[in-house]
């Protein structure tokens, strides 16, 4: 197997467009809720511009490959939403398959033993961020959002 990088750094224009398109679903689904729920909620998968990790150069969006280029069984797709899966994209998830919790494992032991940090989502890896900094007691992200033409 190989390790298949989806997405790397993102540009803050490139990290609002989820952000909103996440709030106009949410806003279709709970059409009740408060602007602060809906941004709440829209930030579960994807971070707020100003602390995005991706923004920052110091985050990954990874997935397994077999030797044919085919991507192995994770559970559920690369940036799958946790409306579209029954909250399966988040890492630890119960009750999945032990080809998909084996795979989650792999990549898990692979990328933490480099150094990286998991957040919420299977998928997603950073080193360096604020997230990083808090889990691994630091005194500060390496990294932070930049802002490019």
């Amino acid at each position: 197997m190989q390790l298949l990088v989806v997405e790397g750094f993102r540009p803050l224009a490139l990290q609002r467009r989820p952000i909103e398109e996440d709030s106009k679903e949410l806003t279709r689904l709970h059409p009740t809720w408060q602007t602060a729920e809906l941004r709440e909620a829209a930030s579960h998968c994807v971070s707020p511009p100003d602390i995005a990790p991706h923004c920052a150069g110091a985050a990954v969006d990874v997935t397994l490959i077999d030797h044919l280029g085919r991507e192995l069984d994770m559970g559920t797709p690369v940036h799958a939403s946790p409306e579209q899966y029954d909250d399966a994209c988040y890492t630890n998830t119960p009750g999945l398959g032990t080809r998909a919790l084996t795979n989650r494992a792999t990549l898990g032991y692979a990328l933490s033993s480099a150094g990286l940090i998991n957040s919420a989502t299977w998928w997603h890896w950073s080193y360096g961020d604020q997230y990083w900094a808090l889990r691994t007691k630091q005194p500060a992200a390496l990294y932070g959002p930049i802002e490019t033409p």
